[in-house]
């Protein structure tokens, strides 16, 4: 270990420490939203992680002017001149808003703390009173979309803590905030459409339309446009109010998890080991094989576990969420549809461990690798900019550790005699520095 490193990490490990403690303290606190960016346009029901950008030059125009040029367009996509004037009277820019979209933290939470959280021992008890608390609602639910209870109450839990928190910001606001000097103004310009077209469909008034800085909604954090294909109307009020109906929230959820593919009584994955020898690049998402393909490759259940009932033939991918070191999963399509909902595999892991603790399982019988925290925001382009100069295609440096960046960083270890996991280490990155 260089110098340089030994120096660094305290500091690093302090910055762990305190996240912890902090995650602790807010154990109950929604767990999804303290990690939300805006999501692309072709994205999930939810406010999710976005690529840092450089900040974005300072708009030309006034907002009263952009607010002018908008209105003709909202009048176009058939908004009525009296709901416009009504959401946009006396509304100006929200500068935390702004302040919250071009901040990029430069630590991330190690999945670990972040799995505490969300399977922490408050969540899980009051998880499982309103299991009980809603069981002829959650029969119903089952009954018309063939989602699992488990399922729902866990994205309820992570999205909103069981719906105490929502977030408190102006949508409105919040989308033409962010419509107007935002680094994706045609994405917040649909979305800020969509919700004019919740007032004007009356499910909720404007002063009452609150939820995150990036306009994520209600007790399950729907963005606009997803509330628009896949808002719910279960309590039959006329209303699709998943602000304050827990009835209409939880139908949204399992309306949106249906349309993404979720299968009723199907697990969502479970834990393996890998046997020695085992080639890590045979850990990516793109790879789907029967689950008895993979074990007949060697894979092995832990001591004390057992296979899930029924998925021995169902198409599975391996996850590595902190490389060959930790611990390893083979996912199913259950996971893959809440990927869908918020694509992030901690988050998806979490809600289905969460999902698991309601009943009694979700436990990790592996151990994570704590000893090597994530890398941070900087480190992550540092080590795509030395993967780049070295030949291996890391894509741009932005950070984020996507498909071409695993890609290279796989070439770089199989390059070093490391399991080719495609995992970013401290290890690898100090390698690439020398020279």
């Amino acid at each position: 270990m260089s110098l340089c490193l030994t120096l660094r990490w305290p500091f690093r490990q302090f910055m762990a420490a305190t996240s912890f403690i902090l995650l602790v303290a807010c154990a109950e606190k929604p767990i999804a939203a303290a990690e939300a960016s805006l999501p692309t346009a072709s994205g999930p029901a939810v406010q999710t992680a976005a690529a840092p950008a450089d900040t974005p030059a300072m708009p030309t125009q006034s907002f009263e002017d952009w607010e002018a040029g908008f209105r003709v367009q909202a009048l176009q996509a058939g908004i009525s001149a009296a709901i416009f004037d009504h959401a946009f009277a006396g509304l100006a820019p929200d500068p935390s808003v702004v302040t919250a979209d071009r901040s990029q933290p430069e630590f991330s939470r190690p999945v670990w703390e972040y799995l505490e959280g969300a399977i922490s021992p408050v969540r899980v008890r009051k998880g499982q009173a309103l299991l009980a608390q809603n069981a002829d609602l959650l029969s119903r639910l089952e009954a018309r979309y063939g989602v699992d209870r488990q399922a729902l109450i866990a994205v309820w839990g992570m999205e909103s803590s069981f719906g105490q928190f929502q977030g408190d910001k102006s949508v409105i606001r919040s989308l033409a905030t962010l419509a107007y000097e935002g680094r994706r103004p045609d994405f917040a310009q649909s979305q800020l459409i969509a919700a004019l077209q919740i007032l004007q469909n009356g499910d909720i008034a404007p002063e009452r339309m609150l939820g995150s800085w990036a306009g994520a909604m209600g007790q399950t954090q729907f963005i606009p446009t997803t509330y628009a294909t896949h808002a719910v109307d279960f309590d039959g009020d006329g209303r699709r109010d998943i602000w304050n109906s827990s009835a209409d929230a939880l139908a949204s959820t399992a309306y949106y998890l249906q349309s993404s593919g979720w299968q009723r009584g199907q697990p969502w994955g479970f834990e393996v080991q890998l046997a020695p020898g085992f080639d890590y690049n045979l850990a990516d998402g793109v790879v789907r094989k029967p689950v008895s393909e993979w074990m007949q490759m060697g894979l092995t259940l832990p001591v004390g576990t057992q296979m899930p009932a029924g998925a021995d033939n169902l198409s599975a991918a391996l996850l590595l969420p902190t490389g060959y070191r930790g611990p390893a999963f083979l996912v199913l399509d259950n996971f893959r549809a809440v990927l869908k909902y918020n694509n992030s595999s901690s988050y998806a892991l979490a809600v289905s461990l969460l999902a698991q603790k309601l009943t009694g399982g979700g436990g990790i019988v592996g151990n994570w690798p704590k000893d090597d925290l994530p890398l941070s925001r900087s480190e992550r382009m540092e080590l795509q900019n030395l993967l780049s100069a070295r030949g291996y295609d890391a894509g741009t440096p932005d950070g984020i550790i996507g498909a071409n960046t695993r890609k290279a960083i796989r070439q770089a270890q199989q390059q070093f005699s490391e399991p080719p996991d495609g995992y970013a280490t401290h290890v690898l990155l100090e390698r690439l520095r020398q020279p």
